[in-house]
């Protein structure tokens, strides 16, 4: 009995319900307030860390809009309608999503949502294949529309793309359920992750993986680069500096002979980079984090 009541309380005797209570108690004037008692109470261990990063997460989305995070069309992976199963595939492959906006005569033209998954029922029977038959319907947003309110449609219509429509009915780009999560919780896992201890994963002659928080010393042993360390102490902080501003998922900038693409970042931090370059560095086996 002991055991149980001592689980259920903290190390100076008050439950949980006591603790929030003590947070509750404090009457904030405003959202910044708010945001200041929170962190207080974390800094006082009222709560967690990660339990004030979600919270902070929370309150941040129902303040931003969907042009904040949105893929821009730029740089959306789309497939086409006229292409051949073949064609489709190969796409999909080399692209690694699950989800792509099906275009008819143009950009501005999407007719449909395509899934990975619904290719599989046609693996050998291209002849047999009619891209019309798989697609589901487009879901439109504009780029106004609040964060908080797109993630309630996306649960109550159970879509995980919309296309984002500019105030003429253009294509502005897209954005997903994802996205909008990781404002929230941070990073999702995805199949560009890396196994935990590594931090460099090599795909082929001229394709990386690379966390951002790589630090630069790691990263010039395994590219044999000579990026300085003296500002940055991560990759990600480097390509960060080069940019200028917080990129979003799929921008691109070069540094020196080297290609560095956002896989996947947020609006704190680059949280893992595809690193192309021309030449192949001697080891071929991804390094592990000290």
């Amino acid at each position: 009995m002991s055991e149980d009541t001592s689980s259920t309380n903290d190390s100076d005797g008050r439950s949980w319900i006591e603790r929030l209570t003590q947070i509750l108690q404090i009457d904030p004037r405003d959202r910044e307030e708010l945001l200041e008692v929170l962190r207080d109470s974390e800094k006082r261990a009222l709560m967690d860390a990660d339990s004030l990063g979600m919270i902070e997460g929370v309150l941040q989305v129902s303040e931003m809009q969907v042009r904040d995070i949105m893929i821009p069309r730029s740089q959306m992976s789309v497939l086409s309608r006229g292409q051949s199963h073949e064609d489709m595939l190969a796409e999909i492959v080399d692209s690694g999503h699950s989800r792509f906006p099906v275009i008819g005569e143009g950009r501005d033209d999407v007719v449909g949502i395509m899934l990975a998954k619904d290719m599989l029922r046609f693996s050998g029977q291209d002849e047999k294949f009619n891209v019309r038959d798989i697609l589901r319907s487009p879901v439109f947003v504009p780029e106004s529309k609040r964060l908080n309110v797109l993630l309630k449609d996306f649960r109550s219509s159970r879509n995980h793309l919309a296309i984002v429509v500019d105030e003429y009915g253009g294509v502005a780009g897209m954005v997903t359920i994802e996205d909008v999560l990781e404002q929230i919780v941070g990073e999702i896992e995805d199949e560009h992750d890396i196994d935990e201890g590594k931090s460099i994963l090599q795909h082929d002659e001229s394709h990386y993986i690379v966390k951002a928080l790589t630090d630069i010393e790691d990263f010039n042993e395994f590219f044999k680069s000579d990026f300085s360390d003296e500002e940055f102490d991560t990759i990600g902080g480097h390509v960060l500096k080069a940019m200028g501003h917080m990129p979003k998922r799929d921008e691109v900038v070069n540094i020196g002979e080297m290609s560095f693409r956002i896989l996947r970042s947020d609006n704190r931090r680059i949280h893992l980079l595809e690193v192309i370059i021309e030449a192949r560095p001697d080891s071929e086996q991804a390094i592990e984090k000290q």
